[in-house]
């Protein structure tokens, strides 16, 4: 019970980890944050019973440093917008293609990798966009938009009371 996850959010309202109840206790009894939510019931110990966050807010400001864009394949996917950025077609299944191919010096990174189509990975082969006259619909880069560190999936019974506290789209 004491294991339960609970949000901590920075002073401004950011989602910055996910800890135990056990541990967010200590900090609320610390005065170190306050609850936001309470929606898991009770802890009864011999004196008091205190009630189990699931949400809190530290009082004050953690500084760290922003994390960056991870280049995953889903990350690829998700900033194309699950499109074929040669054709525009929304079509299972999407491949990575390389736009400057790696054997002609095209790294693996975000400004070099897009979604596309099987049919149009195979007309292009391994040539760059110009040599096999295609054009790609918008230029390749690092995703917009914050990074989100909460992984919420491992968290779905906790949503309804996390949702208005994580950015939209976790």
């Amino acid at each position: 019970m004491l294991n339960h996850p609970v949000l901590v959010l920075n002073q401004n309202y950011e989602p910055i980890h996910i800890c135990q109840v056990r541990r967010a206790i200590l900090l609320v009894y610390q005065g170190k944050a306050e609850m936001l939510e309470d929606g898991l019931g009770m802890v009864h110990t011999v004196q008091i019973s205190v009630p189990m966050p699931s949400v809190i807010r530290l009082q004050h400001q953690v500084k760290r440093h922003r994390p960056v864009h991870k280049l995953t394949r889903i990350g690829i996917f998700q900033r194309d917008d699950f499109t074929c950025q040669y054709c525009g077609k929304r079509t299972q299944p999407l491949t990575i293609d390389h736009i400057m191919p790696r054997f002609q010096g095209g790294g693996h990174s975000w400004d070099n990798l897009v979604a596309a189509c099987m049919p149009c990975n195979r007309h292009k082969a391994g040539r760059t966009p110009e040599q096999a006259n295609m054009k790609l619909l918008k230029k390749a880069g690092l995703p917009e938009g914050r990074v989100t560190v909460i992984s919420s999936h491992r968290f779905e019974e906790r949503l309804p009371l996390w949702r208005k506290y994580l950015p939209s789209g976790c």
